[in-house]
């Protein structure tokens, strides 16, 4: 949401502008007819202000030096019914974004000074978000948590893409933790000082991926009031991180193959070459290899993308990396929210390891975060742990490849739940004896199936 102010004593011309703005819903638009109403309201913390010359009270150029000298970075529009050439030089010397004359043309001008300035402002954000970024310390035990052998092999790899500018692929079920990873990437490598762009493509309506990706031209299409530069524009020199690769649209995958292959892009409407210097790492939870075989993605596309592949491990495959990740998240907790750090009660502990997560490490900071808010003491217990599980329904489990040892360990352990760990329930409800869980639940395979 964009805030904006507009400083106008006339009451019909200011509701006009006000009206032709809001016509965009990003837009939150404040009238005022006075200099002291606006800054008595500048706590409201607007991104742009558009100041009228005369105003009642105090002239506009001195409810100009007095906003600018106080935030020099917040973007100055004046509109005055003044014409003299003059006066705007001085203004726009004097650090206003723009000067727009009063005519029937004010509220078009307005708002493509306005659209000029919001991509202007974006850059700012991601710069300073950059900074931000960069000023965290991304070693790899800081960001990416555990110790189990699956972890210590993504160090090994995240060290070699470091090395160069090599293309990674990361695979992995939702939750797991791709762009993390990708982050480790970029903000080890040598384009650390570079943009890092990231890209859902899910989140993205796939008749909007072209001129998201590569920008378009003014006029290109309806509704394109101005040029915009894409998210490789934007990436150039740095890193793109495309997550969901395999829900790009075909089409569009052929056209992101040429820019791959040609390391150029050329706005949608335009004619220009714009060559690029950028580092691709793609993210998927679904299996690529499959998806060609279906159809759904392109064969050659994907040994452009492949590169070096890091495939991350599921949580319930991770040993003890569940506990190291459950005390991280709870000090996260506690110190964000300024209470003491809580303990983890025996009874927590088994329960977590007794959980496959499906959601991965998504899911078990969501279990946490909700544990250290049910907890009335100074440890968390089993009682205070919930999960979310989404149950799997029969085609998908029998649709795996497993022993039927495996799959006779899974009923116990969906029953065992089911039955808040109540042997006895769980024995009587199956019409099998006790000893036949107490033994599974020491057997070391069902330990390790505990976890899937």
């Amino acid at each position: 949401m964009c805030k904006i102010f507009i400083i106008d004593d006339d009451p019909f011309f200011g509701e006009m502008l006000k009206y032709h703005l809001q016509l965009n819903p990003d837009y939150e638009v404040y009238l005022f007819d006075t200099a002291k109403a606006c800054l008595s309201n500048l706590y409201l913390n607007p991104d742009i202000i558009c100041i009228d010359f005369g105003l009642p009270d105090i002239q506009g150029d001195e409810l100009f030096k007095k906003i600018h000298n106080i935030y020099p970075d917040l973007p100055i529009i004046i509109i005055s019914g003044q014409e003299k050439i003059e006066v705007a030089i001085n203004f726009l010397k004097e650090g206003a974004k723009d000067y727009i004359v009063k005519n029937e043309h004010s509220k078009e001008l307005l708002w493509s000074s306005i659209l000029r300035l919001r991509e202007n402002i974006s850059l700012r954000k991601e710069v300073e978000e950059l900074k931000k970024e960069l000023e965290k310390k991304y070693t790899f035990e800081k960001t990416i948590i555990g110790q189990s052998e699956g972890i210590k092999n993504i160090f090994s790899k995240i060290n070699k893409a470091i090395k160069s500018n090599i293309n990674v692929s990361i695979t992995g079920e939702t939750g797991t933790g791709k762009e993390v990873v990708a982050k480790a990437i970029h903000y080890n490598s040598a384009k650390k000082n570079k943009p890092f762009i990231a890209v859902n493509m899910a989140a993205i309506p796939k008749e909007l991926v072209e001129s998201e990706f590569f920008g378009h031209e003014k006029g290109a299409f309806t509704g394109a009031t101005d040029r915009a530069s894409g998210k490789f524009e934007q990436a150039n020199g740095g890193t793109i991180f495309l997550d969901e690769i395999a829900e790009l649209d075909l089409n569009i995958q052929s056209k992101l193959l040429r820019a791959l292959q040609e390391r150029e892009i050329t706005r949608v409407g335009g004619n220009q070459k714009i060559k690029l210097d950028v580092r691709v790492i793609t993210a998927t939870h679904k299996n690529l290899a499959q998806e060609i075989k279906k159809g759904n993605f392109r064969e050659d596309l994907y040994y452009r993308i492949v590169g070096l592949p890091i495939e991350l491990p599921p949580l319930r495959d991770r040993d003890q990396d569940t506990l190291i990740l459950a005390k991280h998240f709870i000090e996260m907790f506690s110190k964000e929210n300024k209470i003491k750090a809580l303990a983890l009660s025996t009874d927590a502990k088994k329960k977590l390891l007794a959980y496959s997560f499906p959601g991965n490490v998504r899911e078990l900071k969501s279990v946490i975060d909700l544990a250290c808010v049910m907890s009335d003491t100074s440890e968390i217990t089993a009682e205070d742990i919930n999960f979310y599980a989404i149950e799997k329904d029969s085609e998908s489990f029998l649709g795996e490849q497993k022993t039927l040892k495996q799959y006779t360990s899974d009923i116990i352990l969906h029953f065992l739940k089911k039955n808040n760990h109540d042997v006895i329930k769980t024995a009587k409800v199956l019409d099998i004896g006790k000893s036949t869980i107490y033994n599974l639940i020491n057997n070391v395979d069902l330990k390790k199936n505990q976890n899937n």
